[in-house]
């Protein structure tokens, strides 16, 4: 590895902002054909480091060290993917606009068709199926785990020889995840260098060459992945590579009377003039004093439930009911009550905060919207939720910016909680998360379950490790609900096809999950 030039190289790096060190003095070199990984905590320094192989620094940013590329062109595949997918243009006029750059040289006759094969390629190494139906839609419009890909295939279409990955398996199902760790595999064989940003200890150890872990903008402990994984030194690593644990969400002896119910429900997204059906789902329900884990592939149809439930997706027939009474379909004919009892939490939580406005205040402003308080009773219970998830106010009086993914996803759960909801929605909460705060996140969501005025859940996850402790279990395919019963049966025993094949894919869980 080490006979290979460096294409790319990081020497003493420091960044601060408002005197904090987000990088503090980081050094790294990749070359061609490998794997690069930053591992670390939310908020360790890993993506500022990234963008920096780009030349892209916070704003306000004192910058030392030095940051060289050597002749070569960089991609960029970011954690929060629609953030650079523009809205107002199809994908396929995206993806064909930078095709037909590098088809410029070609006769006139031959650029759309060779424009066009370029981009099946690219979406083809990104391993995005459904092209055709991809390519009409608006960003939207695709999950999390599609738009990540589009992105992806952005970076590949643009022929670069170094990628910085930030995230990539993030929200990803077991068998798309299984596909691009095959796929970032393929890229370095090609001699394409990735520098992997990642929480995903299980996709580091199956692609890494080297590993860094960081930890406060810095590198605490460096070197062959083999060694870093298996055979740790610092107490850091050690931490990050505990294994998951399985604790109930929930006491299914506690569960009580039908809460949420799910009846003839088919929702439709727009294609073009068309209205698209997506999602067919009839008589799933949640009771009281349980968690559903809703699990599937991306794009099956998961986050278009969830939005159903919250009144966030209209286009769609049948009924939602709540205590055997229809909800309506949009959140804007719902009641302040309605609205209060069931509550969303976004899976990207930075795309659901102003950004002018401090955390605290926007946590605040759900107690005073929906149940009248005061504002400085509102302020007071959101800095006691807020501080109970860890949050203290030298990060809450902050602008969104100022905080990491992991950080504001707390804040969405605490802003959540303060509307004292009956029904949880959490749409893939974990999935940008580092192995130490997920499990502080999904015990606290334990801990609230279980309380006995604690809300349901129904918890939107691809991660298995994640859902293996809630109460029951709907796997969706294609927009189907395909399979749901008790954990213990869906995870052990599973029926249906698509069931074992999702758990067969998953590295952890093998062929099964334990209970």
């Amino acid at each position: 590895m080490n006979e290979n030039p460096v294409i790319a190289a990081v020497t003493g790096l420091t960044v601060e902002v408002d005197g904090r060190a987000l990088v503090d003095r980081v050094s790294l070199r990749i070359r061609p054909g490998t794997v690069t990984a930053l591992v670390g905590a939310s908020g360790s320094g890993k993506t500022t480091t990234g963008l920096a192989l780009l030349g892209e620094f916070p704003a306000g940013a004192r910058v030392t060290g030095e940051v060289a590329v050597h002749g070569t062109r960089i991609g960029y595949v970011p954690q929060h993917p629609a953030a650079v997918l523009n809205p107002a243009r199809r994908t396929g006029s995206l993806l064909r606009d930078i095709a037909r750059q590098q088809v410029r040289d070609l006769p006139r006759s031959q650029r759309r068709a060779a424009a066009r094969q370029r981009v099946d390629e690219a979406l083809a190494d990104a391993q995005l199926d459904g092209t055709d139906e991809v390519l009409s839609r608006y960003p939207h419009q695709l999950s999390g785990g599609q738009q990540q890909r589009v992105v992806l295939a952005q970076a590949l279409l643009l022929g670069a020889r170094v990628i910085v990955a930030d995230e990539p398996t993030t929200g990803q199902d077991a068998l798309t995840k299984r596909r691009i760790v095959d796929q970032l595999a393929a890229v370095a064989g090609r001699g394409i260098a990735v520098l992997l940003l990642s929480h995903d200890l299980d996709v580091v150890r199956e692609l890494a060459d080297e590993v860094l872990v960081m930890r406060g903008g810095r590198v605490v402990e460096q070197g062959p992945a083999h060694r870093i994984l298996d055979a740790p030194t610092h107490p850091w690593t050690r931490e990050l590579l505990v294994e998951p644990r399985t604790l109930p969400y929930a006491d299914p002896e506690r569960t009580g009377a039908e809460l949420l119910t799910i009846s003839g429900l088919t929702a439709r997204h727009r294609n073009g003039g068309a209205r698209v059906p997506v999602l067919s789902v009839d008589g799933l329900s949640l009771r009281s004093g349980e968690c559903l884990a809703v699990v599937g592939r991306s794009g099956s149809g998961k986050t278009t439930l969830a939005r159903c439930l919250a009144g966030l997706h209209r286009d769609h027939t049948g009924q939602v009911l709540l205590d055997g009474k229809a909800l309506p379909r949009s959140l804007r004919d719902r009641s302040r009550e309605q609205l209060a009892a069931v509550q969303y939490v976004f899976q990207d939580a930075r795309a659901a905060f102003d950004e002018h406005r401090p955390v605290l205040d926007q946590v605040a402003r759900t107690a005073v919207r929906l149940h009248g308080a005061e504002r400085q009773e509102a302020a007071a219970e959101a800095r006691r939720v807020l501080t109970d998830l860890g949050l203290d106010d030298g990060l809450v009086l902050r602008l969104p910016g100022r905080l990491s993914g992991g950080e504001l996803q707390r804040a969405a759960l605490a802003r959540a909680l303060l509307a004292r909801p009956r029904v949880l929605v959490c749409d893939e909460i974990t999935s940008g998360l580092d192995p130490v705060t997920r499990r502080s996140l999904l015990d606290l969501l334990a801990l609230l379950v279980r309380r006995q005025d604690g809300p349901a859940v129904v918890l939107i996850t691809h991660d298995l490790d994640t859902a293996a402790p809630a109460t029951r279990v709907a796997v969706l395919d294609g927009g189907e609900v395909v399979e749901e019963g008790p954990r213990e049966q869906i995870l052990n025993a599973p029926r249906h096809p698509f069931t074992v094949s999702l758990l067969g894919a998953s590295t952890r869980w093998g062929a099964a999950v334990r209970p």
